[in-house]
């Protein structure tokens, strides 16, 4: 499989500030080396309707990496994971 690189991989998290995984999601990717985009969904009134049409999911975290929805902060570390191995 191909290995992510940061230069070369767009991300974009729907969080919220009060969201743990959302913040474990932020240090994963920083302590890898990554950027990321945040849109807080509380500050940008985005319902959770609205977020499950754009990513798929209702919960916070949602993270979208190259314009595909995987998930949450779990399905972050095990996509890394299959990615990277």
């Amino acid at each position: 499989m191909n290995n992510l690189k940061p230069e070369s991989t767009k991300i974009t998290i729907y969080s919220a500030s009060w969201c743990g995984p959302c913040k474990m999601a932020k240090q994963f990717l920083t302590e890898n080396g990554f950027s990321f985009n945040e849109i807080d969904i509380e500050e940008n009134n985005i319902t959770r309707e609205k977020m499950a049409a754009m990513t798929k999911g209702t919960t916070v975290p949602q993270i979208v990496i190259n314009d595909v929805p995987i998930g949450g902060f779990t399905d972050l570390v095990q996509y890394f994971e299959r990615k990277n191995n």
